[in-house]
Formats: structure tokens, C-alpha cells, sequence
């Protein structure tokens, strides 16, 4: 007995002393992202941890296991699908296997980026109401990750920091006034444990630009810069932008632009300079649009479309450069901005890089914010170069549109949107989403501000399309595609790659010499980054507008991409191709021999139209006409040429219903789904003009299809 209580003794001793040593498994953090490794994200290439996955912005990363040799291997690894067919314009974050990444409504989701896994998911309940304050689609850029917390900025104005494990609310704090038209749609920056987030509504109603910063662990406000003046009558902000307003800007503006709210926004594009401690912020367009309204035609008009030097520690204004004076066609200095170091004229500069909306490609020193260079990267009708002493653009006297109509391009789409470009430090080449959109230009004379309509100044009745199917086909050659690969020292372009129209996605430079880009035709694509050539694509079967991204798990690199056709060109354009119903979007991730599959799809051709036989005057169904475009058009496509992502109106059985129409419009049932109600704004009559409009045009199209 004795022996086999010692033999017990024994096998316990040996049990425990083996537990002992075996270790307890260390809990999983989540963003375990600090400063030290933000600033050291360039050695970092396994994680994709900010926007343009380092400071720089380049979006440049030296993982090579996918290369030009091989990329013809790349296969779909797996997918994760989303709830709505609206854009989805976010660059995903990964850190340390983890992905965030925000969809549209100002959802965010975290997946496992080995296997596509979904891990939680946060809805900041946006209200469909907010719909309208968006120009451009209920869209969010991405996210940014801290100390364990995810922050996101959501449409209708909030900061919200969640728990990176979990996607539980940390804080919440409103960023912008809750009764005026503005939104988010940008990402976060985190610099130094701050977070920095801008706002958008420069197109719709007193709307006055502004950035902020907030404490990363509270939420609390540390500081505030206006990017334009306010009303002089009420003094100074008691922000960081008071001395710099007071005595640069003010002096610039004239008339009742604080009436409007002046516009400026700082929508995309903030950018922190880790080398000279500096934070750089694109503005955008004034509001209205038009000079002559907003200013009495008179002035720069600072800050608007320019680009800001600010001290991210307290907001400090250090310099600018002004890309646009006097701002009046929508030429956004919201664009990707990103930094470098060039060799110009024998001297190593560090220099940021901007290609924006006007069709220019800037070259700047960011210690002085001297203009180094600047060339056309598009055809340009408006000006005919950038003056390098003053910087200022040499523009074409009627291109101000005063007493005129002026077709302008690039339009006020862009050059190049907010699509974001890339830079490679191997073959010193930026790449960039480029897009030729003209657009014609001519005084609302019959302008009065209004909040539920875009307020441009601009006569929107322009945009429309005509019936004729063989002059719209016309018209669509004129839009154009392409990806640039231009050379900053040189300013020249040195290859490009024509797509089948505008509004094609972001772009991924890697030291494999590839660059991807995805396209509206459905299309994620990779070219060799020195010659462009076409190596490898695939169908994704939708639209992709985002940037894409690659990161290393388990020893593997990885392409990811979101993909959902939207945004403002999508919704506001004529689609002057035949249309099918968007599919919901997905976050879709490659490796080499992924071995996935998409499931089978077939595109859904949108129903037939089926007007009914009702007959109106022409000068009511005219006058329709005039109402869609101020109210309707920026949704459901210009002239009733809608891309199928919201319902083509000439298509919907609920036109032919008066009451139903009405309800719709003037009571609300949409809200939800971001369809507001008009009332105060239209009358029934009035509505009932937009029906006319809308049934007579949908006979057009019935006439079309069956020919």
C-alpha cells in the first residue's frame, strides 16, 4: 500500500512540475499600436497600421513574395460579404492579423486576415436622414487604429473610439454642429495621441471648414483650426486658427460668404510630416461654388482649396500654398498628399506630392511650402500652366464663366478625385487614378441657398444627357480612364493604362514591381510598375473605388481590396451605359494559390419601365424637369440616368401612383434608407411636376428597349 501511495505521490509531483512548467498562453491584444510604432512603419512590412500605411503616405510596401514573376499565380484566398450595394471607399487596416476596416454607413468591421473571419462588428446607427447632407453617397474611408482602440468618423458628425478586441463604444464625442449639413466621410490620423479628423458639407448649407484634434484616451478637444473666417461680427473662435484668420485670411474674402458658411472643408487628405513635426491639410471648394456668389466675385479666398502646414501638437499655423485662389469650379485640394524626398536641380528636397482635382501635379517643398514645379497631368482647359514665381495659375479669362457658359476640364469631378495615389521609392514613379470628366459651367441665375439641395451657384441643368442613344454613346467616349505613372522630377508622364471610363479605384505600389489598382468595370488588376504592362486581374463583380492594401500573416503576403461601385460620380453622372442593379459590395483578400472561389453571379437587369398613360402640359413636365435637377439629380442620376445603385425612377412602379410618390417624398416613408422627406421644400404641386417629368421620360426609355 505504501509503495503504491509513493508511485501516486510520484505521478502528482511529476503532473504538477510539468504544469509548472508549462506556461499559461499570453492573452491576445488587439491594435497593440503605439507611437514608437507608427513612426517605425516603413520596417514594418508585415501590417498595413495607418491610411497610407506608413507617415509618408505612399502607399508603397516592400513585400515582395508577390512579384511580376509570379503574380500570375494570385488567387482569391477569401471574402467577406457586406450589407448594402452602396460605394465603399475604405482602406482597410491590418495589425498583427487583424483587420478594421470601415463599409458604408460608418460601420466598421474586424476580421481575422488569414482567413476573412469576422471577429465583431460596429453600427454608430447612422439616421437615414443624414443621407442628404452627404454629396457624395453615405461613404467612410477607413479607420484608425491606438493604444488598443479603433476610431472611426461617422457620417453624421461623430468621433467614436471602440475597443479594438471587442467593438464596444470606449467614447463618443460629437465633432460637428448636429443642425448644419455636415458630415464625415474621411479617415482618422492619429499623431502623438491625438486624433485628428476633418468633416465634409462644402456643397450643401453653412457649412464652415474646420479640422480637430482630440485626446486619443478621452475624447476631449485639444484643439480646433477654421480653415476660412467666420461672421466678423462675432469675433474670434477662441481656436488655434484666430491670429492667421484675423490677418491673412480675412482680408481675402468680401460680400456675405458667412451667410453660406464659406465652405474649405478638410474632407480626405490630412498627412503628418514625422521628420519636421509638421501636419498637413487639404482644404476644399468654397460654399457655393461660385466666386460671384460667395464673394461678391471678389478675393483668394483663404483658406479654401489649399494646403495647410499646421504644429499637430496645438494646431499652430506654420504655412500654406493655395492651389486655386479664388476658388469657383469645385477644385478640391482634398487629394492624397504624399511625402518624399526628390533630387531637383543637383539638391535633395523634401518635397510633398499632390495631384488634385484642377489637373495639375504639384511638386512643393514641405519646409517652406515653396511650389518647386507643377505640370498637367490630364488636358486642362481652364488655365494654361502654374506660374512658378507666385504659384498661382495662369488661368484662361473666361474660364470664371461670368456672363458665359465655359466647358471646363478637367469638370468638377476631377482630374483625380479622392482615389488615393500611390508612390514607389523603386522606380521614383507616382501613380495615379486619373480621369478626364469636362464639364460645362454657367451662373444659377436663379440661386437662393437652401439645405436640402446642393448649393453650387452653378446651373446643374447643364449636366444633363439627351435622348438620342447614339449621341450619349458620343458623349461616353469623351469620359475617360486611365492609371498614370508620372514622374515628379521630370513632371512627365512615363506610361499609362487606359480603362473603359472614369472613376476607377485607389492604388498599391510594392517592391515586387507591381502596382494594383481596381476599376469600375469590376476589374482588380496588377501591372508591372516600371512599364505598365498588364500582368494579372480578376473579377471581383462589382465596381472597386477603394484603395487596396497587402500585409504578411503566417509567413504569406496578402492583397486586399473593398469593393462596391459608388460615390458622387456613380450617383450624380448620367449613366450613359445600360445599367444593371449594384450588387452588395465585399472585402475581398489574395495569395499566391489561394484556391478560393467567388460564387456564380449573373448581373441583374434593372425592370422594365412601365409608365402610365397620364398626360401633362409640357411646361409642367419642363418644369419637373428643372426641380429633378436641383433636387433629385445628385442621387438618382442626372436626367433620370441612374447606374442602378439607387432605383432608376423611370423604373419604379411607385411613379405611378400619386399618393405613393407623395408619400415618398413629401411624408418621409424612405427615411430609412436615406430618402428624406422634401416637405418645406417642395409642394405637392411641385412634386407632381417631377412625377410628370418622370413618366414622360420613362416613356422614352420604354420606346428605347423595345427597338
Amino acid at each position: 500500500m505504501s509503495i503504491i501511495r509513493s508511485c501516486a505521490a510520484l505521478i502528482v509531483a511529476t503532473l504538477l512540475a510539468g504544469c509548472q512548467q508549462q506556461k499559461a498562453p499570453e492573452p491576445r491584444t488587439f491594435a497593440n499600436v503605439d507611437d514608437a510604432r507608427l513612426e517605425s512603419a516603413e520596417s514594418n512590412a508585415d501590417d498595413w497600421l495607418s491610411y497610407g500605411r506608413t507617415y509618408n503616405e505612399q502607399r508603397f510596401s516592400a513585400l515582395e513574395q508577390i512579384n511580376a514573376g509570379n503574380v500570375g499565380q494570385l488567387e482569391l484566398a477569401w471574402f467577406h460579404d457586406l450589407d448594402t450595394n452602396r460605394g465603399q471607399e475604405a482602406t482597410p487596416i491590418v495589425v498583427d492579423g487583424v483587420m478594421y476596416t470601415s463599409t458604408a454607413w460608418s460601420k466598421v468591421v474586424a476580421l481575422d486576415a488569414a482567413s476573412g473571419k469576422a471577429l465583431w462588428t460596429y453600427d454608430p446607427q447612422v439616421p437615414g436622414a443624414t443621407a442628404i447632407k452627404a454629396c457624395c453617397d453615405v461613404v467612410n474611408r477607413g479607420v484608425a487604429v491606438y493604444r488598443g482602440k479603433v476610431y472611426v468618423g461617422t457620417l453624421d458628425g461623430r468621433l467614436v473610439a471602440l475597443d479594438a478586441g471587442t467593438g464596444k463604444v470606449v467614447w463618443s464625442v460629437e465633432t460637428t454642429d448636429p443642425k448644419a449639413s455636415y458630415t464625415i466621410t474621411g479617415a482618422p490620423r492619429v499623431v502623438k495621441g491625438k486624433v485628428i479628423i476633418g468633416n465634409g458639407g462644402a456643397d450643401i448649407y453653412q457649412v464652415r471648414g474646420y479640422v480637430s484634434a482630440y485626446d486619443a484616451e478621452t475624447g476631449k478637444l485639444a484643439w480646433r483650426f477654421y480653415t476660412v473666417p467666420g461672421d466678423p461680427a462675432k469675433g474670434p473662435d477662441n481656436a488655434a486658427s484666430d491670429k492667421v484668420l484675423a490677418e491673412k485670411a480675412l482680408p481675402t474674402w468680401f460680400g456675405k460668404w458667412h451667410e453660406y458658411g464659406g465652405g474649405g472643408t478638410a474632407w480626405d487628405s490630412i498627412v503628418y510630416d514625422q521628420e519636421l513635426d509638421q501636419l498637413y491639410v487639404g482644404t476644399g471648394n468654397g460654399l457655393p461654388w461660385n466666386r460671384r456668389i460667395r464673394s461678391d466675385g471678389k478675393g483668394d479666398n483663404l483658406f479654401l482649396c489649399s494646403i495647410i502646414a499646421l504644429r499637430p501638437s496645438t494646431g499652430e499655423y506654420l504655412w500654406h500654398y493655395q492651389v486655386n485662389p479664388g476658388e469657383t469650379w469645385d477644385y478640391n485640394a482634398n487629394q492624397s498628399i504624399t511625402l518624399t524626398e526628390l533630387v531637383i536641380e543637383g539638391r535633395k528636397r523634401k518635397v510633398l506630392l499632390q495631384a488634385p482635382k484642377n489637373g495639375f501635379f504639384y511638386v512643393i517643398d514641405r519646409e517652406s511650402g515653396k511650389l518647386l514645379s507643377a505640370r498637367n497631368f490630364v488636358p486642362v482647359t481652364w488655365a494654361t500652366g502654374i506660374d512658378l514665381e507666385t504659384g498661382r495659375p495662369q488661368e484662361v479669362p473666361e474660364s470664371r464663366y461670368e456672363n458665359t457658359t465655359f466647358v471646363a476640364q478637367p469638370g468638377g469631378a476631377g482630374a483625380h478625385n479622392w482615389h488615393p495615389m500611390a508612390f514607389s521609392p523603386a522606380t521614383g514613379l507616382a501613380y495615379i487614378p486619373a480621369q478626364e470628366l469636362p464639364m460645362a459651367y454657367r451662373d444659377d441665375p436663379a440661386f437662393s441657398a437652401h439645405p436640402k439641395t446642393l448649393n453650387t451657384g452653378i446651373d446643374f441643368s447643364l449636366l444633363g444627357a439627351p435622348d438620342d442613344l447614339a449621341q450619349r454613346a458620343a458623349i461616353a467616349t469623351m469620359l475617360k480612364g486611365r492609371l498614370i505613372a508620372w514622374d515628379p522630377v521630370a513632371q512627365k508622364e512615363a506610361w499609362r493604362v487606359e480603362h473603359s471610363g472614369p472613376w476607377n479605384g485607389g492604388v498599391l505600389a510594392t517592391a515586387g514591381d507591381l502596382v494594383f489598382q481596381g476599376t469600375a468595370d469590376k476589374q482588380l488588376q496588377a501591372f508591372r510598375a516600371s512599364n505598365g504592362e498588364r500582368l494579372w486581374h480578376y473579377d471581383v463583380q462589382t465596381g472597386v473605388i477603394g484603395g487596396p492594401v497587402t500585409y504578411r500573416v503566417g509567413g504569406e503576403q496578402y492583397v486586399a481590396v473593398m469593393a462596391g461601385y459608388g460615390g458622387a460620380v456613380p450617383l450624380a453622372l448620367p449613366a450613359l451605359k445600360p445599367a444593371f442593379a449594384a450588387p452588395n459590395g465585399r472585402v475581398l483578400a489574395f495569395k499566391l494559390k489561394g484556391g478560393a472561389r467567388l460564387p456564380a453571379y449573373t448581373p441583374v437587369p434593372l425592370p422594365a419601365a412601365t409608365p402610365t398613360n397620364e398626360q401633362w402640359p409640357q411646361t409642367r413636365i419642363d418644369e419637373g424637369r428643372g426641380l429633378y435637377s436641383t433636387y433629385c439629380s445628385r442621387c438618382h442620376g442626372a436626367s433620370l440616368l441612374s447606374t442602378g445603385i439607387l432605383p432608376d425612377l423611370r423604373r419604379s412602379p411607385m411613379t405611378g401612383h400619386q399618393e405613393s410618390f407623395a408619400n415618398v417624398v413629401l411624408k418621409g416613408a424612405l427615411e430609412p434608407r436615406g430618402m428624406i422627406s422634401f416637405a418645406g421644400s417642395l409642394t405637392a404641386e411641385q412634386v407632381e411636376s417631377i412625377r410628370a417629368y418622370v413618366i414622360s421620360s420613362a416613356r422614352v426609355l420604354q420606346k428605347q428597349e423595345s427597338e
